[in-house]
């Protein structure tokens, strides 16, 4: 019967049904017990909000109900026509013939279902819906009773559910389509998703099934898009096409909805649901183009948002109100507020009035830029226009002031909400409680809760997810995990947040076996927690040693979620397990997995940043081997390693590696060029990281702040402040503010430094315009002003200071100091020294130091002393670089014993002294020429362990080239080579002198030629040095050439150079040769002197030609040269080596003939009437050139000794001593030191300098004062004076006499007697017996002294001599041959020391 009744618009749908659909339901509440299904669920109106934000979703809102439309559609049949077949509009749209009966049926039916429909909704909680199904009175189609179901599943899901389950119960009427879709809608919309799903797992699997419908799904659809499952609602799609169902628009709009609900909205896949849309061969409608704008308003994405609706208007589909509206909130949610407004404003020019969803979206803007005013303006044009502030409106304004911090005013609105009658959803419960949550008022989000059971609203998942949150971030673990359980048992599926949130609460609890409890359910659930989560159960699982916890989830990660291995391995790494990460990642990479750069960085960074720089080199090796494709990474990771070594040359080869390569952009990009610049910059590398720069200027990147910082740096140290203030402006212009007095102080310092005071002042009045300055920068003024020496200036400054309120500091106070040092006004350094005191300054150590340098540098050794002593005295002790600076000061004054106890303080508190120290100590003793020290400091230096440098080995071949031992200098000069270490022009020259006097003439000139090859460029005094080197050797051509060599090599010859081979011809006894160069000279541009004239004079002299040497200076007062005091001294030191007196005389009186008698009357004439005319003669010639005076006197006392006139040339001798000609401690008797020293004396001057000497000992040892000291040393020196040996000279007058000297076994140059054995030889010895010089009282006819093998010997000396000699040996023979053929045993050194006194003594006793 009621069969027959439906109308034909429903009979075909029940003729393609194959079989009934059988489901066997029991009441709801037993079915379903663990819902709690009791009389409030059957009272309660379900109206539950969506737990997202509605401001901005309003179309999201309609696309929900797009299911929904297939109920509507059978009510409103027109509008099915978009997606029913040609054929099916045609037979549909013929005229239908039907009874009176039929059609007053027709019209009621509305009536008599919701008739039917409050009846059941009247029912008592107790009631059943069967009484009501049970006793109708009317008649109904299945249509009427889906229609039934709706109206009733409007107010009450459980009643509908129970109507539904009473007709299949009943079996009269099998569920169609359109009933299934309509209750799968009504559980969707109340929530009820795991009831939704049953019904729809068995409408459409098992024998039971139904004939499968695109409604049906498309229903289920829409219950999965309300909660985002958008890979359910796929797989849905993909199953109605397996089914042969083709989905239609409504299916496509879910599809999306889902998507946009899902809240993972990629970029670009919201253009590729629109592309799929039409692939499927339909056309996108409005309601298509709204979700799609809507759902880009979600994430937000304002491209594809314009994209999508320029191609709605491309596609002439007209935009309504709502797409209007969700453009306004793409506007908004962009950030975009200018434009939102704009299109809020054109909204009336498109022919529509903005309603309460485009007032909320506008304000959702403004409210987003926190624009409280503007909130304020929309909301009264919002009320105004008739619209009513809704929960919408207040969730916004609540929300923006929440985010402000006001919470006091977001909870005052909420209670005007409540005031005004408009009753808070679940978002605005939601809201509240996530921002008392996070403002760590919990208390307060608590009560919110309990407010909002109160109200009948259903919790959402957001708000147990807010309040859960809210709670961990109080410590509330207890709470949160009851809030948590609350949640699950009220049938609400935790989502991702909530999952991690309870997971980080108890990761922090160290609770793992809840931790991995929960992660299980979480996983079945579908969702996996975030990376970082995973590091943090990584991390506490290790270091709980749960290892078999860890290798479940690294288990899960590579088979279940399918992980990239290095995501896996990253997340290990970052989870402390870095040796299980690196191990799968290098079996990753074995089997041919390429690592992206972002694992092997974590890998990298971890071992750099815990020191485990091996385990890093050999995971960089592996990869060079195994990881092709990383191979630039690999180059980069080298960089920064050698970078962390400061190993910059390293670091910068491989560097240009990746440019060669044509690698322009590393994978490090900007970080990497600020590792390699700063790491430059600490290691000084200046040039290098100057040229980085300009190669990230080349590629286009923009300088971090700290690499603006290390350049700027870079460039003051390297004295380019101009280029370091240019990067200032440029980092400033690009919108990095270096906002540092530091960068400011380093750019006046270093503009201080190049004496730009006037740039510096300019920064400063900079600073001074922009911000306070402050007393770094002044110091820093001061400071530039110091080196500048502008003292006035910077006390200025340290007035202003003053007067400000700034209390000068210690640099204050040095800069002060520093320029007025420099300003050279050391005299008035204690005066402002005062002063400060006056002004309670105290004067810092440093501020002594630097004055303490001052004084160093200026050679002050007494106000050093004096400030030194003070210093020590205020209670400063001296640091290492003030004992430094005393030494090298005190070893340039040679104050040996002052130095050698300060060196002594110096390590009695604890320093030991450096290489600087030992180099002064060198230089001092080799200055002295006390090699024995020298050779002391030598030994230290090698046990101290440091490495000798420059100017310690330069100065040791200096040593030994003064020592006259030059084979020991090469040895040093071929380790310097060894080190790649050139010595010093001077240690060249030095080194030559050397061998020139050890008579080492080829390796002299093996030297100099190896000089000449490496293109040295060898001064003057180099090739003279050679010249006399080969004039000594007798190599005069040699000399000659070295003449043309020099002029080839650009070294123009001089009159000295002239000189010189004129000097080697009169050594040779060629005259002749030097009369030839001083004919060329004549014929040169050289302007001769008496130089030139007195070489040929001194060579015919040498050769014993006097006529011509006398001549020839008579030819040189010819030419204009009046004889000077190199004549003089020529023609008396050849006049003191003649044999005879005559020839002397003949000499003498040529001098007087042309106007200098001097010489002749002090061999004649009486010393009292000379007196007057030496001294004034002496005064005369001591400013000349070329030791005039010392060459002058020299000679005159070789002639007065030569001629026995030693009383006048003992006067002569205290004379000179007394001028300052010789130096006044020749002979230091008076001293108490007994010793002398007659180096550069000659040797008639020596002879009447050793018996003066030898009187004043005598006279010392009769009168018993001053005490002499254990040993009387003579110094004479190695050298030759006029080729006279001044120590052969000495030695055979002393041994003639029976001196006890000896020389020294340590020095050369050197003769020691004991003081015992000279007291006794001075009382004893008939030698010693009238030492008074006296003068003859006619001149001898002879010289009484001959130039014997290079020394000064008297004849009669000489033969007593070689007869004590002869008589010696054949005494030793005599007693060898007595005692057979025995040989005597070698003496040892001190028996041969004893035996060679003894020796002496019997001679002496033979002799007198």
């Amino acid at each position: 019967m009621a069969a027959s009744s439906t109308p034909a618009s429903t009979s075909k749908e029940h003729q393609i049904m194959p079989k009934e659909f059988s489901y066997s339901r029991a009441d709801p509440a037993v079915r379903w017990p663990n819902l709690k299904l009791d009389e409030h669920f059957f009272s309660l109106q379900r109206n539950v909000s969506s737990p997202h934000n509605t401001v901005a979703e309003p179309q999201l809102q309609k696309a929900e109900i797009e299911s929904d439309r297939e109920v509507e559609q059978l009510e409103n049949p027109a509008s099915t026509a978009s997606t029913e077949s040609h054929d099916d509009k045609k037979r549909r749209s013929r005229p239908k013939k039907m009874t009176k009966l039929e059609l007053t049926r027709a019209k009621d039916w509305r009536r008599r279902a919701q008739l039917l429909a409050d009846q059941i909704l009247a029912l008592p909680p107790s009631g059943l819906v069967a009484d009501v199904l049970d006793h109708r009175t009317v008649q109904m189609t299945p249509t009427d009773l889906c229609f039934v179901v709706k109206f009733v599943g409007n107010s009450s899901w459980t009643r509908a559910l129970e109507a539904f389950e009473w007709f299949n119960l009943r079996r009269q009427y099998s569920p169609f389509p359109r009933m299934l879709a309509g209750i799968i809608s009504i559980l969707g919309r109340h929530c009820q998703y795991s009831l939704a799903r049953e019904i729809f797992e068995r409408s459409v699997a098992g024998n039971d099934a139904v004939v499968p419908c695109v409604q049906v799904f498309n229903a289920m659809m829409g219950v999965y898009a309300r909660c985002g499952r958008f890979d359910d609602v796929r797989s849905l799609l993909e199953e109605m096409r397996s089914r042969g169902l083709e989905p239609d628009l409504i299916s496509f709009n879910t599809l999306i909805n889902a998507r946009a609900k899902s809240g993972q909205m990629p970029t670009g896949s919201a253009l590729q649901l629109l592309r799929d849309v039409r692939q499927s061969g339909l056309r996108p409608d409005t309601i298509t183009y709204n979700t799609l704008i809507s759902a880009c308003s979600g994430v937000p994405n304002f491209e594809e948002a314009k994209s999508i609706f320029e191609d709605m208007l491309r596609s002439k589909c007209q935009p309504d109100l709502w797409t209007y509206n969700a453009m306004i909130s793409v506007y908004g949610r962009c950030g975009m507020t200018h434009e939102a407004e704009q299109l809020f404003h054109e909204i009336t020019c498109k022919g529509f009035s903005p309603d309460a969803v485009s007032y909320n979206s506008i304000l959702y803007a403004f409210a987003k830029e926190s624009s409280a005013d503007k909130v304020e303006s929309v909301c009264e044009k919002m009320i105004k226009a008739g619209f009513n502030m809704d929960e919408i409106t207040y969730n916004t304004i609540i929300h923006m002031f929440g985010k402000q911090g006001r919470l006091d005013l977001a909870l005052q609105f909420y209670d005007e909400m409540k005031q005004v009658g408009c009753n808070p959803d679940a978002v605005t419960y939601t809201i509240l409680i996530d921002l008392l949550g996070k403002a760590k008022r919990i208390v307060e989000a608590g009560k919110v809760m309990s407010e909002m059971m109160d109200a009948r609203v259903r919790p959402t998942l957001r708000t147990f997810s807010a309040l859960i949150h809210g709670y961990a971030k109080a410590g509330m673990r207890i709470e949160a995990e009851k809030t948590f359980d609350s949640m699950v048992r009220s049938g609400i599926k935790p989502d991702s947040f909530a999952y991690s949130v309870m997971l980080d609460i108890f990761l922090r609890a160290c609770n793992t076996k809840r931790v991995m409890g929960l992660y299980r359910e979480m996983r079945r659930d579908g969702f996996r927690p975030d990376d970082i989560l995973y590091q943090f159960m990584i991390a506490v699982f290790a270091k709980e040693n749960k290892g078999e916890l860890i290798d479940e989830i690294v288990t899960d990660m590579q088979e279940k979620l399918s992980m990239n291995l290095s995501v896996v391995s990253s997340i290990l790494i970052k989870g402390d397990c870095l040796h299980k990460g690196v191990e799968i990642l290098k079996r990753a990479i074995i089997q041919g997995f390429e690592p992206n750069n972002e694992c092997l960085s974590a890998i990298f960074d971890t071992y750099i940043s815990t020191g485990r720089y091996e385990e890093a080199q050999v995971w960089l090796h592996f990869l060079k081997d195994k990881a092709s494709g990383s191979q630039n990474w690999v180059t980069e990771a080298s960089i920064l390693m050698n970078c962390v070594n400061h190993n910059v040359n390293a670091a910068l080869e491989e560097y240009n590696k990746l440019r060669i390569n044509g690698v322009l952009f590393p994978h490090g990009g900007c970080s990497l060029y600020e590792t390699l610049i700063t790491c430059c910059q600490e290691t000084e590398s200046f040039a290098d990281s100057s040229q980085l720069f300009s190669d990230m200027k080349f590629l286009g990147l923009q300088p971090s702040e700290k690499i603006y910082r290390c350049l700027i740096s870079s460039y003051c140290k390297m004295g380019f402040p101009e280029t370091a203030h240019h990067l200032v402006v440029l980092a400033e212009s690009s919108g990095t503010f270096l906002n540092d007095t530091s960068i400011h102080v380093n750019l006046i310092e270093s503009y201080g430094k190049l004496k730009l005071w006037q740039r510096a002042e300019s920064i400063v009045g900079k600073l001074r315009i922009q911000s306070c300055v402050d007393r770094k920068v002044w110091n820093a003024l001061i400071s530039a002003y110091a080196e500048s020496g502008l003292y006035e200036k910077a006390r200025a400054i340290f007035n202003m200071m003053i007067k400000n309120g700034l209390a000068p500091s210690v640099e204050t106070v040095n800069g002060l100091v520093q320029a007025l040092i420099n300003d050279g006004r050391l005299n008035e350094i204690y005066v402002v020294i005062q002063e400060l005191q006056d002004m309670d300054l105290r004067i810092s150590k440093s501020t002594i130091i630097l004055m303490l340098d001052a004084f160093t540098r200026k050679g002050d050794i007494f106000e050093v002393k004096k400030i030194y002593h003070g210093m020590k005295a205020a209670g400063y002790l001296p640091t290492m670089h003030i004992y430094r600076n005393m030494i090298t000061l005190l070893t340039r004054a040679k104050r040996v014993r002052d130095v050698e106890l300060m060196v002594a303080e110096m390590e009695d508190v604890g320093f030991k002294p450096d290489l600087v120290v030992f180099n002064s100590l060198l230089k001092m003793y080799t200055g002295i020429e006390d090699f024995k020290k020298t050779l002391e400091i030598y030994q230290r230096i090698m046990e101290s362990g440091l490495n000798m440098n420059e100017d310690t080995l330069n100065t040791l071949i200096i040593m030994y080239s003064r020592d006259m031992k030059p084979e020991e200098g090469f040895a040093i000069l071929n380790e310097m080579r060894k080190q790649d270490i050139e010595p010093k022009l001077d240690t060249y020259k030095s080194l030559l002198a050397s061998c020139g006097k050890v008579q080492l003439w080829d390796q002299a000139e093996e030297l100099f030629q190896s000089l000449l090859s490496k293109k040295y460029g060898l001064d003057r005094s180099f090739y003279h040095l050679m010249m006399k080197i080969y004039r000594d050797s007798g190599n005069h051509s040699k000399a000659e050439n070295l003449l043309n060599l020099m002029k080839e090599t650009g070294v123009e010859p001089t009159i000295a150079t002239m000189h010189m081979l004129m000097q080697s011809y009169g050594t040779a006894r060629q005259p002749q040769d030097a009369e030839v160069v001083l004919n060329n000279l004549k014929g040169s541009n050289f302007e001769l002197s008496t130089l030139i004239y007195c070489s040929v004079i001194e060579a015919y002299f040498k050769h014993g030609d006097y006529e011509r040497g006398i001549a020839k200076m008579l030819e040189m007062k010819n030419d204009g040269i009046e004889a000077d005091h190199r004549i003089w001294t020529c023609f008396i030191r050849a006049a003191s080596f003649c044999q005879h007196t005559q020839g002397a005389m003949l000499l003498l009186n040529t001098l007087c003939n042309n106007g200098f008698d001097l010489p002749i009357r002090l061999l004649t004439g009486s010393t009292e009437s000379v007196i007057e005319d030496v001294d004034k003669l002496l005064e005369k010639l001591e400013p000349e050139e070329d030791n005039a005076c010392f060459n002058f006197v020299n000679s005159l006392l070789d002639l007065l000794w030569a001629f026995e006139r030693r009383a006048t040339g003992s006067w002569l001798f205290q004379m000179a001593i007394k001028k300052g000609i010789y130096h006044h401690d020749v002979f230091r008797v008076a001293d108490g030191d007994w010793g002398a020293d007659f180096r550069k004396l000659s040797g008639g001057a020596a002879l009447v300098a050793l018996t003066l000497w030898l009187d004043y000992m005598q006279d010392a040892s009769l009168q018993g004062s001053p005490e002499s000291p254990k040993s009387v040393v003579l110094i004479t020196g190695t050298a030759e004076y006029n080729q006279v040996s001044l120590e052969k000279t000495l030695k055979a007058f002393l041994w003639e006499m029976g001196s006890p000297f000896l020389p020294c076994r340590s020095r050369t140059g050197l003769l020691v007697a004991k003081a015992h054995s000279l007291r006794m030889w001075l009382k004893e010895s008939s030698f010693c017996m009238d030492l008074e010089l006296k003068d003859a009282q006619h001149l001898p006819k002879l010289n009484s002294m001959s130039l014997i093998d290079g020394y000064f010997m008297r004849e009669e000396s000489r033969e007593k001599v070689i007869e004590a000699d002869i008589k010696g040996r054949r005494e030793k023979m005599e007693k060898a041959k007595k005692k057979g053929s025995v040989i005597p045993r070698k003496a040892s050194r001190k028996r041969n020391a004893k035996f060679m006194r003894r020796q002496h003594n019997t001679e002496e006793a033979n002799t007198s």
